[in-house]
């Protein structure tokens, strides 16, 4: 009797699930925060964290995934750092007007380029720039207004955007360099995140909203739409991951941009929310920079591939000749380069 091979998710199946999870999340959230005045967005999402991880403990009862633990401060760094993250981002958008807070989910592609240019040696192509400044300027153009600055805002703005990019940066770097499935680091980073924002979130809510989250008056309506969030965000924590893990931190974050074209379309469509040829173009502006980028980025794959693949065929035909491996084993050696990957010290960034 052969053992049960743990479910696999593939990259189309994974973005897929981001979508649609994340498009359903904001619709039930933004009922829930516009029509049923529940205005605790750190706090809620503490509680999908804790949700999330006590799914995930119920599924690694089941055997539904193998639980492989590693570097325990690697995990815990990592969680704190999400967790800090997110409630920076609430704050931003609390101290900033809502086309800054934009402004700020736009820098937050470039600023991951640059950190993984610079720290990674990861090279984007100028086809791969160019699709993304189209994406980032039809997203700017559907969704920026005002763009009002004021001191602290902007502060709290840059270090979102660093903290994101860097927290994005390390699922990628941490699912591969400890050889984890997303599942798994979700897993055990969840605890961590949750405790993060269940402490901090009430004191981050009230300081936004001047209201406490323990006298909220919480009716059965509430109850149900609290739940169902809770519920909608398994799906998202885990296909956050799952992309990331199985993409790059740049595609998810053209991913996230999707989103937000597709909220405004059903924000148009089911809530009746304004709509102007303003926003049209951006969408479809924006689109075409998805649609390049995808393209671009699957030309880039199916050259790399190709080229693995020649490079193979070549080693094999030297090891099969054997003379002119004897003849030209000198100079393999001479010329052979040994590349250093670049890793995410962790432990020294934790120390730092």
């Amino acid at each position: 009797m052969t053992e049960r091979q743990p479910f696999q998710l593939g990259t189309i199946g994974a973005l897929s699930l981001s979508v649609v999870s994340s498009v359903s999340i904001v619709i039930c959230n933004k009922a829930l925060i516009s029509a049923l005045g529940f205005n605790f967005a750190t706090t809620l999402t503490s509680w999908h964290l804790l949700v999330t991880f006590c799914s995930l403990h119920v599924a690694l009862w089941m055997k539904l995934f193998e639980h492989k633990p590693f570097d325990p401060r690697a995990v815990m760094g990592f969680g704190i750092l999400n967790g800090i993250s997110i409630g920076l981002l609430n704050l931003s958008l609390g101290f900033n007007s809502v086309g800054f807070y934009q402004m700020t989910k736009l820098a937050i592609i470039p600023c991951t380029v640059l950190l993984e240019t610079l720290f990674f040696n990861k090279r984007f192509s100028r086809s791969i720039q160019l699709s993304l400044a189209i994406l980032l300027l039809g997203v700017g153009i559907a969704t920026l207004t005002d763009l009002q600055l004021n001191v602290l805002g902007s502060v709290l703005s840059l270090l979102a955007v660093v903290t994101t990019c860097i927290a994005q940066i390390m699922t990628n770097t941490i699912q591969k360099k400890f050889k984890v499935t997303s599942t798994q680091l979700l897993y055990q980073s969840c605890p961590y995140q949750a405790m993060t924002l269940f402490i901090s979130g009430p004191f981050l809510d009230r300081l936004l909203t001047n209201q406490n989250v323990f006298a909220f008056k919480y009716t059965l309506q509430v109850l149900v739409f609290i739940v169902l969030s809770c519920l909608i965000s398994v799906s998202v924590n885990f296909s956050t991951f799952l992309v990331i893990g199985k993409t790059s931190p740049v595609t998810y974050q053209v991913l996230g941009h999707l989103k937000t074209c597709l909220v405004l379309a059903f924000g148009y469509v089911l809530l009746h929310d304004p709509f102007s040829w303003r926003n049209i173009l951006g969408i479809i502006v924006a689109l075409v920079g998805m649609v390049l980028y995808s393209y671009y980025c699957t030309l880039e794959s199916q050259q790399k591939a190709t080229e693995a693949s020649a490079q193979s065929f070549q080693a094999k035909e030297g090891e099969s000749d054997p003379l002119m491996s004897v003849e030209n084993g000198t100079e393999v050696l001479s010329n052979a380069v040994v590349q250093k990957v670049p890793v995410w010290n962790l432990d020294k960034d934790l120390r730092a």
